[in-house]
Order: structure tokens, then sequence, then C-alpha cells
């Protein structure tokens, strides 16, 4: 079991028949070090006396919005508490909780704390398994891992009542292990400057018309915002100008492969780590027509010129100690020979190979199915996600890179 290292938690407690469960993983979490804060809901006070938590946490049970409850006068609880942590955690967290969360509902102090707060929020989910299966549950998980909300998944086993099947409270152990990973990646590329690029260039064939693809951008921008939220100084060019700008990252919009060249160029001798994960043209029209192609005037020659390998320029040019992260998409197989021979010839640390072709895992979709190849050897396997997810295992390999290279190296 980790050591926490003095972190505030807010540990919320919802109304499942594993909240006793709750008392000992109170316990575990102080004896970790760790500052525990308790907020319980009213049905969570049905199966958990306040008193008891109370005597376990390092502070009196919550349990209200309103300052007659004795919240040591303060106007705006849910805000105090929201700002004060280190980490948000729920456990048990009923499938209301869930709903209500990914819906933004905020009905009581713990769903207020929750879409106030700016810390890391880990969830352990608890129901009977037809709850846990049931598509509302799944769809709800997915939008709050979506956003980078780290979800516990249920453990098998005994159920209230009887049953068997997964939904169980996972080992308080287990859930302060996650606790303590999430604490970790937390600041864990503090200081750090990254780069990061996403979307689909466009290029002009005339006025009106382009050359593109189906990228949507919605990969590297979940890279970027994972990058951001573990502390690394984040710029995004990204070439999916629709999409709405990250919190916290600063966003430079291009639209054609030799924009998207320049700035990432000149962004790069200054940073840390560059992640290539846009869809670049390999081709452009070589002439594109000042005005618009006219439908009446017959088909015109097409006549194409490759565009600038950015990712094997980054390669020529990178610093010693700078890390470099490519993304493949390939289609069909040998997906890992083909990610393979890009990674060892534009010499990079890493690159992220997926099959656009897979179901969930092409252009445009909210998952992503992909295998990151590291020089090493190393190679991480992550199955059908969410982009979230996908983006967190990218970062985690960046992080890792960056953890025994100084800054000036």
């Amino acid at each position: 079991m980790g050591d926490l290292g003095r972190a505030r938690i807010l540990l919320g407690v919802c109304g499942s028949i594993a909240a006793y469960k709750a008392v000992e993983l109170c316990r575990r979490l102080v004896d970790a070090g760790a500052h525990v804060v308790p907020v319980m809901t009213a049905d969570a006070e049905r199966f958990v006396g306040a008193v008891t938590l109370s005597a376990l946490a390092s502070e009196r049970v919550r349990t209200s919005l309103w300052t007659s409850s004795g919240d040591d006068g303060e106007p705006v609880p849910h805000i105090a508490l929201a700002r004060s942590v280190d980490v948000v955690l729920v456990a048990p967290a009923t499938a209301r909780l869930l709903g209500s969360y990914a819906a933004g509902i905020a009905d009581d102090l713990l769903t207020n704390v929750l879409l106030a707060t700016t810390a890391p929020v880990v969830v352990c989910p608890a129901m009977h398994t037809e709850m846990w299966e049931h598509p509302a549950t799944r769809a709800n998980v997915a939008v709050l891992r979506e956003r980078g909300v780290e979800v516990v998944d249920p453990a098998i086993g005994r159920l209230a009542g009887g049953d068997e099947g997964a939904g169980r409270l996972p080992d308080p152990d287990r859930i302060v292990e996650v606790v303590a990973a999430v604490l970790g990646r937390r600041t864990d590329l503090a200081g750090r400057r990254v780069v990061v690029t996403a979307g689909g260039t466009r290029e002009p064939l005339d006025a009106v018309r382009f050359l593109g693809n189906r990228s949507s951008g919605k990969q590297g921008e979940a890279v970027a915002i994972e990058a951001a939220a573990r502390g690394a100084s984040v710029v995004l060019v990204t070439a999916a100008g629709d999409r709405p700008v990250p919190a916290g990252v600063d966003v430079v919009t291009v639209e054609t492969s030799a924009e998207m060249e320049a700035e990432v160029l000149s962004r790069a001798a200054d940073a840390d780590a560059v992640v290539m994960a846009a869809a670049v043209a390999d081709f452009r029209p070589k002439a594109p027509a000042p005005g618009k192609l006219r439908k009446d005037e017959g088909v015109p020659d097409l006549v194409l010129e490759p565009t600038t390998d950015i990712l094997a320029a980054l390669g020529r040019a990178r610093r010693p100690g700078q890390v470099l992260v490519g993304f493949a998409a390939e289609a069909g197989p040998d997906l890992r020979a083909r990610a393979g021979e890009k990674l060892a010839a534009k010499r990079l640390d890493a690159i992220v190979a997926n099959d656009v072709t897979a179901p969930g895992a092409g252009f445009g979709h909210d998952t992503n199915a992909v295998l990151i190849l590291e020089d090493d050897g190393t190679e991480t396997d992550v199955p059908l996600s969410s982009k979230r997810e996908v983006a967190r295992a990218v970062v985690d390999v960046v992080a890792r890179r960056l953890g025994g290279r100084s800054h000036s190296e």
C-alpha cells in the first residue's frame, strides 16, 4: 500500500450497502498518510453513521450544502472543499451518483463538489451486476472516463442478497493504490514543455475545395489535456479548427501541412517532448487554382507533390534528451511491422499505432485501440478504451521517458 504523502483526500460515500467498507477504506487512507475529509450523502447515512466515519477520518463528516449543518461558518462549503483537496475519491459510487455526475446534476454536497473541483477524481462503482451492465450505466461511465475521471471497475464476487457477479466495491488496498497512482501522475510533468499536434490537414485544390482526411482531432486533443493535467505547459497545434479550445492548453490553429510544419518546427526546439498525433497530408496539389474550378470547364488535371514529413524532420533535428512520439494510422494486417519500421526510420522514442478499420478505433470515434511501440522494445497494448484513457497511456510513456532526463539535457 503506497505512501500518500499527506495528501488531502475528499472521501465521498454514497448510499450503497458497500458503504460500510468506506469505514475501513478511510482508516487505510489515514494509515497511508492522507488527510481525509469525509462527505456523506443522505442515503449513505442510512448505512453508516456519520459519527463512525468522523472518528476515523481527519475531519468530521460533511453532509449538507447549508452552513446550518455546522460547516464552521463557511458560506459556500462545496467551493471551499473543492479547492482544498488534492483528489476526490467516491467509494462506493452508486448508479445514481454516476448518472448525476455525468449529466452535470448537482443536487447535494457531494455532486456540487464533483462539479466544482479541478482536482483529479476517482470513482469506485458498487451495485448489482444488472445495474452495472445496464446501457445507461455503461454510457455514464464512458462519459466520465472521456472527461478524465479515473473509474475503478467493480470486483467480481458475492453481492447483497446472495447474488454473485460484477459489482462489489474493490478491496480497500486496491483503491488506495489507485489513488496513490493518480496523485503520482498529478505533477509528473510539472515544468515540462510539451507540443502536441491534432486533426487532419487540408490541402487546397482551389478557393473552395480541398484534399483532406477524416481525422477529428479528438485523440490529439485528449493527449494535450492529459499532459496539461499532469503539470506540463502544453501547446496544441491543431488542424481541427471546429473543436472547442481545451482549458489550460495554448492552442494554435492551422489548416495546411505547410502551416503545421512551420508552427511545430518553430516550437519543437524548446520542447521537452513532441507528440505528433495529427494526420498530416502526404500529398498536396502542386498548383492550386486561385479561384473556383468550374464543372463546365471539364475535369482538371490534378498534379500532386509530396509534403514534408514533419515527424522525420523532428527526428533529424531533435536535441539530446527530447522525447518524440509519433502516431501511425494503419489499415489492415501487419500493424506491428509497419509501425516498427516507422519507429526506426523516423528516430522516435515511441510510436502509437492503430488500425483505423477496426470497429470503434477509426477516425471520429470517442474510443480507440492502440499498440504503443518503444525503441527499447517495450510494447503497450491498449484495448478499446476512451481516447482519454489512450492519452493517459501515451503520456505515461512520455513522463517515464522524461523522468530520468533533466530539463537542460
